[in-house]
């Protein structure tokens, strides 16, 4: 398989052409995205698999871990292939207790940005969101400081692309005064719709939305009317709520995570699911 076979091709981002449908690597660190995982090996056989299938985007951060994400993928992968761009985030930190507190002040967003440069073995990051807003969703107030701290690495070559995490629409236009914005990673699956308006308004904007919790996170979904339709269908939840988010708009990109082989080809494959009008329409009013 290359890239312009997976489902829903390319989207261009900036001077990039990312597949829409990518990889998270949130899921290769250990339980809780904590620590290392039970199995090496197998974290390292996803990664190349992913490139083997044609996913030419992964999404990652420092944090995850910490450092263990980053350091498996640049085993697994490095050096890089030419196709192969890899977006990653900075604004948190782990605790020794695996909680996840902020880190956004301009100092800690430089030194997280130097971080992921390091554990990836990289020049310069093509992408690098800033994650601001709570576990899951937004919270209030000017993203500039933290932008700017970000904008001025990019201006340095160190980083190509700027996105913004967990935002508001108000801190979109915000950031957009400061540099210019490629891509939005909220949480928004088929069940949690808050976004629908957001989603919309990067679209005409030519900007990337990358749902993060795509089935749901660590709660997986639980719909009725996903079930019913996945059995209609004859298909898995998990493919139809794939296909969906595919189906919803053009400029969505997929990052699924899993540590596993077969559930990634099994994601692959679920996302290349052709929705009918009708499924289509009962998915829609789910989060109506």
């Amino acid at each position: 398989m290359t890239s312009s076979d997976l489902p829903g091709g390319r989207y261009r981002v900036a001077d990039i052409d990312l597949t829409r449908v990518g990889y998270g690597a949130m899921q290769l660190a250990g339980p809780g995205v904590f620590g290392p995982p039970k199995d090496r090996d197998a974290a390292i056989a996803v990664l190349r698999e992913a490139v083997d299938l044609g996913i030419n985007h992964i999404d990652t951060a420092d944090f995850y871990g910490p450092r263990v994400t980053n350091e498996i993928i640049r085993e697994a992968l490095f050096p890089y292939p030419d196709d192969l761009h890899i977006v990653t985030k900075v604004g948190a930190r782990r605790d020794e207790n695996g909680g996840w507190p902020h880190a956004r002040t301009p100092a800690e967003l430089r030194e997280q940005v130097h971080d992921n440069l390091r554990n990836l073995k990289l020049d310069a990051l093509d992408v690098v969101n800033l994650r601001v807003g709570g576990f899951d969703t937004p919270e209030p107030g000017s993203i500039a400081e933290q932008f700017e701290a970000l904008a001025e690495l990019q201006q340095q070559g160190l980083i190509r692309h700027l996105g913004i995490s967990t935002v508001t629409a108000d801190q979109l236009a915000e950031a957009q005064t400061i540099a210019p914005v490629v891509c939005v990673q909220n949480l928004y699956n088929v069940a949690r719709r808050d976004d629908d308006a957001l989603v919309d308004l990067t679209a005409r904007q030519g900007i990337a939305f990358v749902p993060y919790f795509p089935l749901g996170g660590f709660s997986p979904l639980q719909s009725d009317a996903l079930e019913g339709v996945a059995t209609r269908l004859g298909a898995t939840p998990m493919s139809v709520a794939l296909a969906w988010l595919l189906q919803r708009s053009e400029n969505i990109l997929l990052i699924p995570g899993t540590s596993s082989v077969a559930h990634l080809r099994e994601n692959v494959a679920g996302a290349a699911l052709e929705l009918p009008a009708d499924a289509l329409a009962e998915l829609d009013a789910i989060g109506s």
